[in-house]
């Protein structure tokens, strides 16, 4: 069971919404996605504002400034407050694994990624942005696929002026097929693959007293259709991209000596050592 508090009356049925917006879900365009407005009680959303952090004053938190990103991250649940940790904890409760199950039509189990790997929240400030991109299709550290991407925003009274529109792209980038606003209490789900490309490419124009906060949750399987997989994608890893008709927008590292080297299983078991021991034991 789970606080009742948590989810908006409408929606506390969660099996009845799944089967109501499977085909919506399943039918929207440029990739499955579906948007969700007072998915959850809004009083308790308001707690959850009220207790966000300021990630750019923790040590913990993960600091992105580049030319691809401008952003905070911080995915140190044990730290979060207790309001912070009630809406995860439902988020990775069995029922919402069902409706989510359902609502996507994943075939293969869907299970939740207890490590928060670029999940947990998400804040950016004015100036702040992320290019366009596709994310890292398989978890870190296991041996499995990553598949849904849930995003939870919690800017209440956010202008449409400031922009930070998510935006959903179209598998060639030629064009952008949804917008949407990040605003106080709008939960999107989409299915994520190495075609799902999106973002919010335009640096945010909020005043320098607020920032647009997220919260975000990957979900993963173990194993995957082989058609959701880009054969030019041999790293696993965040693949940034152009917007059609912007030049030279994003930057990618040229890696071809670790390319070459990928090809080889020694080099691989090396890496798959270095994720599972070494980086967890830095984190």
């Amino acid at each position: 069971m789970f606080d009742s508090n948590i989810l908006s009356k409408k929606y506390s049925d969660l099996n009845l919404i799944a089967e109501n917006k499977r085909e919506e879900y399943l039918s929207a365009g440029p990739f499955p996605n579906i948007v969700f407005d007072d998915f959850f009680d809004s009083d308790f959303l308001k707690t959850v504002v009220e207790n966000f952090p300021n990630l750019e004053k923790i040590n913990s938190s993960q600091k992105y400034i580049n030319k691809n990103e401008v952003k905070f991250a911080n995915n140190d649940y044990k730290n979060f407050p207790n309001s912070i940790k009630l809406l995860f904890d439902f988020m990775n409760s069995n029922i919402f694994l069902k409706f989510l199950q359902k609502i996507t039509s994943i075939e293969e189990k869907l299970v939740v990624d207890e490590e928060l790997n670029g999940g947990g929240l998400h804040q950016i400030k004015a100036g702040g942005m992320l290019k366009i991109h596709t994310d890292f299709n398989r978890h870190p550290t296991l041996a499995l696929d990553r598949r849904v991407n849930i995003l939870i925003y919690l800017n209440i009274n956010w202008d449409q002026t400031y922009g930070g529109d998510l935006e959903l792209w179209d598998k060639e980038m030629k064009f952008c097929g949804k917008k949407i606003l990040p605003i106080f209490n709008r939960m999107v789900i989409f299915s994520t693959n190495d075609f799902s490309n999106h973002g919010h490419p335009e640096p945010i124009k909020c005043p320098h007293d607020i920032s647009r906060k997220s919260i975000a949750l990957y979900y993963f399987s173990k194993g995957r259709p082989a058609s959701e997989l880009d054969s030019k994608n041999i790293k696993n890893k965040t693949y940034f991209k152009n917007r059609f008709g912007f030049n030279n927008e994003t930057s990618n590292k040229n890696e071809k000596v670790k390319n070459y080297l990928r090809k080889f299983r020694f080099y691989q078991y090396l890496k798959n050592f270095e994720k599972k021991y070494l980086r967890k034991k830095k984190n």
